[in-house]
């Protein structure tokens, strides 16, 4: 089973095994959300299933039962799970992820399977550029899955908090916030997507590119562990949430710290696109 990352070796060893395995493709853009199917459709891994944020991993706005508030909400457990089970993903198969846009957007997809209960899912370290490196095979079109299954929801493997319980415990030791904007947005003074500018007080600041190496694989656990222990100090790992604009950058930062031996923190998902929303919730710049 592989939970955190698979190197390109380990996949095509996966892939030759006969294990069950399904890869996903998550490319997207998000200044042109329609460029991720181009991309998949022009080349993807062998036999991998697209998988796209806005019409996969995402609740349509305004949705009744959204799981999360914010620019991209959460769908439902019971939505995601059916649309698992609608193309042929069940409990049993080893799930592995990747784009080839630096784990911006794959992670969602990781960081979803956990919620789900389904602990089989793995992140394809390098992703698309690692594997077209190694002279993995890739096609064109689209990959025709499998005959529809039940996937069946479990216990959940990792958090999710709300706007309300962030807000509670606003500026207190047993919450610590990691926004993985850039510094620019999270200095606020910049602000592209959303129409407050700044962050949400006492959060730090990791951009979630600062997880990787320059070939776009995750830096070693050790180097990982040094930078987060410098960036929380006394704060206990256990406390820390995670967020970004709107619940998807952030998971690189959720994945570091758990290579990094520090456990799986917990998602905001709402994040600052929802926290900006309400002029009543306090907002920090600098």
């Amino acid at each position: 089973m592989y939970t955190t990352l698979i190197s390109v070796t380990q996949l095509k060893d996966l892939l030759g095994s006969g294990q069950p395995c399904m890869v996903f493709d998550c490319s997207f853009e998000l200044g042109k959300p329609l460029i991720g199917d181009q991309q998949y459709r022009q080349s993807h891994i062998a036999g991998a299933v697209r998988a796209d944020l806005d019409q996969h991993l995402s609740a349509a706005k305004g949705a009744a039962d959204a799981a999360s508030g914010g620019r991209h909400p959460l769908p439902s457990r019971e939505a995601f799970a059916t649309w698992l089970g609608s193309i042929g993903f069940h409990n049993q198969i080893q799930a592995v992820v990747y784009d080839r846009q630096g784990v911006n957007y794959c992670g969602r997809l990781w960081w979803m399977l956990k919620w789900a209960g389904h602990e089989s899912a793995a992140v394809l370290d390098g992703g698309l550029q690692a594997w077209l490196a190694s002279g993995g095979a890739v096609e064109s079109g689209v990959a025709v899955p499998g005959a529809a299954v039940k996937f069946s929801l479990t216990e959940a493997k990792t958090a999710l908090r709300t706007v309300t319980q962030v807000a509670a415990k606003l500026g207190r030791p047993e919450q610590s916030l990691i926004d993985a904007r850039g510094a620019p947005r999270f200095r606020g003074e910049v602000e592209p997507l959303d129409p407050v500018a700044g962050h949400i007080p006492g959060a730090l600041n990791r951009p979630f590119g600062q997880n990787f190496d320059p070939d776009g694989r995750f830096k070693p656990a050790q180097q990982l562990r040094a930078e987060f222990d410098a960036l929380l100090g006394q704060r206990d790992p256990s406390s820390v949430v995670h967020h970004c604009g709107s619940g998807v950058s952030a998971v690189p930062n959720i994945i570091a710290m758990e290579v990094a031996g520090l456990g799986r923190s917990a998602l905001y998902a709402g994040s600052w696109s929802e926290w900006c929303s309400d002029v009543t919730r306090p907002v920090a710049q600098g």
